[in-house]
């Protein structure tokens, strides 16, 4: 399988997870597509001011890795900084959120969703 960049799957969420703003994901692969084992490969896009809320991993966990900018990060109830090049895990039944730590500039990051 493959996916050209100009077929990827480009969704606006506005308040993903009930955070701010309107967060921008470029979907690699579907979760159809994953056949079972996740639900989500992604370039995820968080302009200044905007988030993903808080929210609860439920037989899956999450793994994303910072590409360009800064992160704020909620890991259970624990706030860490989180700038390009760095990764954070969200273990199956774990909280977290994200916030873009910068005031004029996008937060890019890789996200990938497994099933636990």
């Amino acid at each position: 399988m493959y996916r050209l960049a100009k077929d990827i799957q480009i969704r606006k969420v506005p308040h993903a997870q009930n955070g701010d703003g309107e967060v921008t994901f470029y979907d690699w692969l579907l979760a159809e597509e994953a056949r079972g084992h996740g639900r989500l490969f992604s370039k995820i896009v968080i302009p200044p001011g905007a988030s993903i809320g808080d929210h609860t991993h439920h037989e899956e966990f999450e793994a994303f890795y910072i590409l360009e900018g800064e992160a704020f990060i909620n890991d259970n109830g624990t706030q860490i900084h989180l700038h390009a090049g760095d990764m954070h895990l969200c273990a199956e039944g774990d909280t977290h959120g994200t916030r873009n730590a910068s005031e004029d500039t996008d937060l890019v990051m890789l996200a990938l969703i497994m099933k636990a």
